[in-house]
């Protein structure tokens, strides 16, 4: 089954100076041991628009072919499908493909954002901003040692922006990326002890240690490009789904995109599906099955830029 394609035009223009477009396919492939009688699924896989990213074209095709689909907005303002099977199978294969623009982040001068403190006290009265204060499913309530391990980066006065950067720079120097280390219930405050994960232990570190301070920060699922311009190194966590944080820099910056997995502030380089309180809230795909047995997973991703 294939779906409607998407088309959001209004984000940003796709000849912004220093703009990239770019073609996304993404598939998932199941294979069971024994035949998959029913299965429901919540797939976060369409691009979200924002003021720095256009959604030319997004279809999501299922095989075998899905008694219900329907489509909507979660909680926070992401697009959704929702898809029902009755049809018996031992494999199901979920393929999306996306077409998306995506321009430069605006000027971002970290030390001239406001000290931590007077954010973290706007934050609380702040509707788009308190509920991403909150501990949540993958970001329980900060120990002593998280807590510790983020106030070095926020000492009394410092830009919040500042600190964020800082914050999102040594977790990319101090800890290894290794897809064998976690899982993705491993809990925070193993990631913080062995210092080894992926992008999404690094995200969750990153966001726990922002909240206990009480700053608002969000969880980014989205891609990296597969291959870099000339001349510039491969990124982490291409080939694969990715996720990286935002952090709430006042009301004069709002929310800005940062990768503790890489290192930097996100830029033309990252595609954003969806944002929410920890990859609970947006997994690519999450679903229940009656019957299967024993099964295993492929994942593919390719992010390509066109001309």
């Amino acid at each position: 089954m294939s779906l409607p394609a998407r088309r959001e035009e209004d984000a940003v223009e796709g000849k912004e100076r220093g703009a990239v477009r770019y073609h996304c396919r993404h598939v998932t492939r199941y294979g069971y041991a024994d035949p998959v009688t029913s299965a429901h699924m919540l797939a976060h896989l369409a691009p979200r628009a924002h003021p720095r990213q256009t959604c030319h074209m997004a279809t999501l095709s299922i095989v075998p072919w899905p008694g219900v689909v329907t489509e909507r907005r979660d909680w926070f303002g992401n697009p959704v499908t929702y898809a029902a099977l009755q049809t018996p199978h031992r494999e199901l294969v979920v393929t999306a493909e996306i077409e998306v623009t995506v321009a430069p982040p605006p000027a971002f001068v970290p030390e001239a954002t406001p000290c931590w403190e007077e954010v973290a006290a706007l934050a609380t009265s702040q509707g788009e901003t308190a509920e991403f204060v909150r501990p949540s499913a993958r970001v329980p309530l900060a120990d002593m040692a998280l807590t510790l391990f983020a106030a070095a980066f926020f000492p009394p006065g410092r830009a919040v922006g500042e600190g964020a950067l800082d914050l999102t720079r040594r977790i990319h120097a101090d800890f290894s990326f290794d897809p064998t280390a976690t899982t993705i219930s491993t809990p925070i405050s193993e990631v913080l002890t062995r210092k080894r994960g992926v992008c999404q232990d690094f995200a969750h570190l990153m966001i726990g240690a922002l909240r206990a301070l009480g700053l608002p920060a969000r969880y980014v699922s989205g891609y990296l490009r597969t291959l870099p311009p000339p001349g510039k190194p491969k990124l982490q966590g291409a080939d694969a789904s990715h996720a990286w944080v935002q952090v709430w820099c006042g009301p004069d910056d709002g929310w800005i995109d940062l990768d503790p997995t890489n290192g930097r502030q996100c830029d033309t380089d990252h595609l954003t599906l969806a944002w929410g309180r920890d990859y609970d809230d947006v997994c690519p795909l999450r679903g229940v099955i009656l019957g299967g047995g024993n099964h295993g997973v492929l994942v593919a991703v390719d992010v390509d830029a066109v001309e």
